[in-house]
């Protein structure tokens, strides 16, 4: 992909956004930047980027006509609806994302994850994986690096492990992983897809453009997964919590077992497993699945498997206070995270839930916190929803707050020993954070100052 002289309109000046607007200034690119922020709300980042060479276009988008730009990059947060995609489809201009211009550079084989829930954990898991089997491993992607900004520091002999949103896939045009896998599709963000069947899609293009020497990994347990292997151009290799199956990975007599090309093959028990709950079994079996293929041995996959802790702001353990656990699962950012989160504790628990919605039914988390929940504390813009969902199911030990402080002071005054204080708010940061790290990081300071006093 020769990019000099190019004239490049990058759509947001957020991390991805500003690590391609320098990317493609090495690549001689002649870039403009747009957002809708002022310079003042998007930082000093400003500056160094226009010393490099990139034109800003800040406050408002340009208008967008034939001939203008060669190239649209778009950044994952900024729908495809805006004025200058509109514009730039009608005047056949190409648009891509910070994905696939990061694919199209990429030496290195790329496994990428997707889901609506567990992405992280199993990027992460699988990035120590392949780390911990000797290869040099890059993870980035929606994880917090954007790919674009080390994908060529990594050769054919290396790994690129990269979790990729419903967000990022919907503009590729040509993106191949060589291990493609889906961990799970369940309602979100269906304020931005419109609807579930064209959130799927966007789930879909993880595959779309893999050839038959490709793999794709699918949870077997989920029957909208299982009916995407029937148009799948690449190998399909199924996971299963649930089911013994022919081929693939799976459990069986309490082990994660794989039965490949390889044969028959015991990995580890799933007792050995230090990442709580049955989500994370599953998040486990898919890591499994998609280094097996890539040759890693069954060996090496049980020793990082057992070593292997999780990750931060999912079902984090903050501290221990007077026999009551605190956890921190900021990342439980819609109602089937947070419900995963619940059914991953046998005790009483204290919860913090609340936030923005994205568009989706808090039924089924309610129920869920009626089965599991001693007492649910709400809050944010949309606390009140989940506090009408709960009620619905009668459930009524519920006490509505204004801040963390608050939330924190209240689930202390409220546990006992040997139950769970858990932050699963089934919603999106974006009412009162940045992001959910900055969210689930305000609920570890308040909790361990809370310890201090003791």
């Amino acid at each position: 992909m020769d990019l000099t002289d190019k004239r490049i309109l990058v759509v947001g000046a957020g991390v991805s956004g500003q690590a391609v607007c320098k990317f493609l200034i090495t690549k001689q690119a002649k870039v403009t930047l747009t957002d809708t922020r002022s310079r003042e709300q998007i930082g000093q980042v400003t500056e160094e980027l226009s010393k490099l060479g990139v034109t800003l276009i800040l406050e408002k988008y340009p208008q967008v006509q034939k001939d203008q730009f060669d190239l649209l990059v778009m950044s994952p947060g900024v729908p495809l609806t805006v004025l200058p995609v509109v514009q730039a489809k009608e005047a056949g201009i190409t648009i891509i994302g910070e994905l696939e211009l990061a694919y199209r550079f990429a030496k290195a084989p790329i496994v990428a994850i997707t889901g609506t829930n567990g992405k992280t954990t199993t990027t992460s898991l699988i990035g120590q994986l392949f780390r911990d089997a000797n290869f040099k491993t890059l993870v980035a992607g929606n994880i917090g690096l954007p790919l674009i900004s080390e994908i060529e520091n990594y050769t054919a002999e290396d790994i690129v492990v990269a979790e990729v949103s419903s967000f990022q896939l919907e503009t590729t045009k040509k993106f191949a992983p060589r291990v493609a896998v889906i961990l799970n599709v369940t309602p979100d963000h269906l304020d931005r897809h419109g609807s579930m069947e064209e959130y799927i899609k966007a789930k879909s293009m993880i595959y779309m453009h893999q050839s038959t020497s490709d793999y794709l990994v699918l949870n077997y347990d989920d029957p909208t997964l299982r009916e995407l292997a029937k148009d799948c151009p690449s190998q399909v290799i199924f996971f299963s919590r649930r089911h013994i199956l022919d081929k693939g990975c799976f459990v069986q007599d309490n082990q994660i077992v794989v039965n490949g090309d390889g044969g028959f093959e015991k990995v580890t028990e799933i007792n050995s497993l230090r990442i709580p709950g049955a989500h994370n079994l599953e998040n486990a079996l898919a890591a499994t699945a998609a280094a097996y293929a890539m040759g890693v041995s069954a060996t090496n996959i049980a020793n990082t498997l057992r070593d292997f802790t999780g990750v931060a702001h999912r079902l984090e353990l903050v501290t221990t206070i007077n026999g009551v656990d605190y956890v921190n699962d900021s990342k439980g950012t819609n109602p089937d995270a947070a419900i995963k989160a619940l059914e991953s504790y046998d005790v009483p628990i204290i919860l913090i839930a609340g936030g923005k919605n994205k568009g989706v039914s808090f039924t089924d988390f309610a129920k869920k916190i009626k089965e599991r929940v001693r007492v649910l504390i709400t809050l944010g813009v949309h606390g009140y929803q989940i506090e009408e969902a709960a009620r619905e199911q009668g459930f009524s030990q519920i006490y509505a707050v204004e801040n963390y402080t608050q939330a924190v002071k209240l689930a202390r005054q409220h546990a006992k020993p040997g139950e769970v204080v858990l932050l699963s708010p089934a919603c999106t940061s974006w009412d009162m954070f940045r992001n959910f790290e900055e969210r689930g990081d305000l609920f570890k300071k308040l909790v361990l100052g809370m310890q201090e006093k003791e």
